[in-house]
């Protein structure tokens, strides 16, 4: 026996299509066995051994309708043309066309019945029973019924899978969408996180080390009141980040309650920048002037950007100038935040990897769909960011 043949196995039936050709063979056969003989001669052996195969043809109703009802119409039409009992033989013919009808689709069905139908009419036609012919056509009727029923059916579970359908579609595309806002919302925290605790830990670092550097090594130039002044800016600087990482904290958490949400930083936070960049050793000169409102994401939006190029330009330029301009029209903000580089003798920051200033300043940017552009400054000395950021419509505006 080869490896095929042994690996070969009947076809698991489920319960209803053994239940259903049972259930048809019974019938038939009372039928066969009560009706007496005005309709057709009581079938005999091989009269019920056809009953027999047409009943059991229904199992493969579901699996294969059309070559299921094909059989069943010739193993039938075999029987009435033995002029066995023709009513016995009905229950068969209508299982088989109510399954094709219930696979579809409508021409084929259609097609069929009336093949069957006129395949009977011609067989009693041929042997001169013009009386069970028109009994066949005017039977027809309820054939026609029965297709009709399985066809409506069908239309219905195919309309009732496309509602499953469109509310599956419709749940996933809720959960897509669930599942956007949160990446969304999670880059937003760790922009403003970045954003926050990349500006005060550079200013508390830049101004220690400088503390520490007179200390060390130029004790005799040790002005108290300076460094007095240099910690209390430290100071200043760890409490407001404190502050805004704790409104931060509270939104992520969503226990802030309404009306008690502390405002946003925008463009009025830009003079504090200045002063704490100026602080850390940075000459930094401010010049904006803005339209009469300016939508509270891009004031957002600029402020976020100029803390981190102040950021990036004490980190990285030390003792250098800054110029930071803003200009507006009705249509958009322009953002211009220009260093001239460090000054001599005065060491930049390294580190061996790469941040995510310039990634998180266009990001911001592009929150409002706007555009950045950062490199070399316009003589080659320096660095310059330069940001445009649209007043949307539908933007929340506010001064």
């Amino acid at each position: 026996m080869s490896a095929t043949a042994r690996t070969w196995r009947l076809p698991s039936l489920t319960r209803s299509e053994i239940l259903v050709p049972l259930a048809v063979l019974v019938v038939q056969s009372v039928l066969a066995v009560v009706l007496d003989e005005a309709d057709g001669v009581r079938p005999d052996a091989v009269g019920l051994g056809l009953l027999t195969a047409g009943a059991v043809l229904l199992t493969g109703r579901r699996r294969a309708p059309m070559a299921t009802a094909l059989a069943v119409v010739a193993v039938l039409a075999v029987y009435h043309t033995a002029d066995y009992n023709h009513l016995a033989a009905v229950p068969a013919s209508l299982v088989a066309l109510y399954a094709l009808a219930l696979s579809g689709p409508q021409w084929r069905t259609y097609t069929t019945v009336t093949a069957a139908i006129g395949l009977m009419m011609g067989i009693m036609l041929a042997k001169d029973d013009s009386n069970t012919a028109w009994d066949i056509l005017r039977n027809g009727g309820w054939v026609l019924a029965v297709v009709v029923i399985g066809d409506a059916v069908r239309i219905h579970r195919q309309y009732v899978a496309a509602i499953v359908q469109r509310a599956e579609r419709a749940e996933r595309t809720r959960e897509e969408e669930a599942a956007r806002r949160v990446a969304e919302e999670r880059m937003r925290i760790a922009r403003d996180l970045h954003d926050l605790l990349a500006h005060s830990i550079t200013l508390i670092g830049v101004q220690a080390s400088v503390a520490a550097h007179v200390l060390v090594e130029d004790p005799e130039l040790l002005d108290g009141k300076g460094l007095a002044k240099t910690l209390q800016t430290i100071s200043d600087t760890c409490r407001e980040a404190r502050a805004e990482l704790r409104t931060t904290l509270r939104v992520l958490r969503g226990d802030e309650p309404d009306g008690e949400r502390e405002p946003v930083p925008g463009l009025d936070g830009l003079a504090a920048l200045a002063r704490a960049a100026e602080a850390a050793g940075a000459l930094v000169g401010l010049d904006y002037t803005t339209a009469p409102q300016v939508p509270a994401p891009v004031g957002v939006a600029a402020y976020r950007i100029v803390q981190e190029a102040l950021t990036n330009a004490v980190r990285h330029a030390p003792g250098c100038r800054v110029r930071v301009r803003l200009t507006a029209d009705a249509r958009r903000l322009r953002v211009t935040v220009e260093d001239d580089g460090p000054r001599p003798g005065r060491s930049a920051e390294t580190s061996g990897t790469t941040g995510y200033g310039l990634v998180g300043m266009r990001e911001r940017a592009r929150s409002v769909a706007g555009t950045l552009t950062a490199g070399p400054g316009p003589h080659g000395r320096g660095f310059a960011v330069e940001a445009e950021l649209p007043f949307n419509q539908g933007l929340e505006t506010g001064g």
